[in-house]
């Protein structure tokens, strides 16, 4: 049995790839955001702040990805429901820094293998997972 595994990571490329068709998205639906790609480990790769964006969103930005790699690519808007009837579960995770529940967290998947994951904040719920998922997809 060997001692190591390979483990497929987003590269800056991808990275710069996926920034590039959020912003696309976010110029699309007429808001500012910031987007954060980390590898599988929850590593930054890549982040960008659109002009107007607020400056918080970039904190956001980087704990929704970093999130979604700690939870094995759930994707911050459907964590919830997996946690919200376990009372103790939900201590336990709004008591972690950095873990967020709010929408705009997706897994960056390639060949079915997690590979990284972005995070999206500055729009609404619904406008940051939109442009998550779509910067998603285009991998």
């Amino acid at each position: 049995m060997p001692s190591t595994r390979a483990t497929p990571s987003i590269s800056l490329d991808g990275a710069l790839s996926v920034i590039e068709t959020a912003l696309a998205v976010a110029a699309g639906e007429q808001v500012a955001v910031c987007v954060a790609v980390c590898d599988p480990g929850g590593n930054p790769v890549a982040a960008v702040r659109m002009d107007g964006a607020p400056v918080l969103s970039m904190q956001l930005a980087h704990d929704k990805a970093w999130t979604v790699t700690q939870l094995n690519g759930i994707p911050t808007d459907t964590a919830w429901a997996s946690v919200s009837e376990e009372p103790a579960l939900v201590q336990a995770l709004v008591s972690m820094p950095r873990v967020t529940l709010l929408g705009g967290g997706t897994p960056l998947v390639v060949d079915g293998a997690v590979v990284g994951a972005i995070g999206v904040s500055g729009g609404s719920p619904d406008q940051d997972i939109t442009i998550a998922e779509a910067a998603a997809n285009e991998l």
